[in-house]
């Protein structure tokens, strides 16, 4: 009977191991939960429309010259974005601040709706055409 005894030891895990092993069991279910909270946030954040300025100054550096006074329009007048930024509308600034032909240029995102200020940013813009010094010519 006693060699019965021994076998059936011999197979069976004692309460330390048992719980040694649940306790790593739940270190990694937390340790994955914690990791697919953080991607899901992550997700999220990525889902949302937010737009950059850089989008309008990109799109006025390569077709218009600085002009002074405000401009706005929505982005359907600078390239096809569908639906996406319906409730946006751009901003567009532009000073000459020197006699020799350099433009400071304002960009803005603003949502049409709540009227707040997406994305903001400011260039400087070199015109030879628009020097107003000396011997030069005026736009």
């Amino acid at each position: 009977m006693s060699a019965r005894a021994t076998c059936r030891k011999s197979w069976a895990f004692t309460l330390i191991e048992v719980t040694i092993a649940a306790g790593i069991l739940f270190f990694c279910l937390f340790a994955i939960l914690g990791l697919l909270g953080r991607t899901l946030r992550t997700a999220r954040a990525l889902q949302t429309t937010r737009v950059d300025a850089g989008v309008v100054a990109a799109y006025f550096s390569i077709t218009n010259l600085p002009a002074d006074g405000l401009e706005r329009g929505d982005f359907d007048e600078i390239g096809d974005f569908g639906d996406r930024y319906k409730d946006l509308e751009w901003l567009r600034q532009s000073e000459e601040i020197g006699t020799n032909g350099l433009w400071l240029e304002s960009y803005a995102v603003r949502r049409k709706s709540t009227g707040q200020i997406e994305s903001s940013l400011m260039r400087l813009v070199y015109d030879p055409a628009s020097q107003t010094g000396f011997g030069s010519r005026t736009r």
